[in-house]
């Protein structure tokens, strides 16, 4: 069986497109609560953010604590490349 390993830039950009959506929408639901259909995009998209974030983490490092694995791998993600360092995110 093979890993169909995503590349990591490419699902870094999805965490930054998605997790964009949902902070836009967040905003406007301040001032709009009620409003159905942004409540449902804001699901919809906090849904793909948190299955993103997840699929990072299995393939390369938690970009987060809450997608950690287990409590021994919530610090591991210091010995991993940062984001912004070379080999993060390429």
């Amino acid at each position: 069986m093979s890993d169909n390993k995503p590349c990591r830039a490419e699902l870094f950009e999805w965490i930054n497109v998605v997790s964009f959506a949902v902070d836009d929408v967040k905003l406007y639901l301040d001032t709009h609560p009620h409003d159905c259909d942004a409540l449902e995009y804001f699901e919809e998209f906090k849904k793909q953010r948190v299955q993103a974030l997840k699929e990072y983490a299995k393939y390369y490092s938690p970009l987060t604590l809450d997608t950690a694995c287990t409590p021994a791998e919530r610090w591991a993600w210091i010995d991993s490349p940062w984001p912004w360092q070379e080999g993060g995110c390429q």
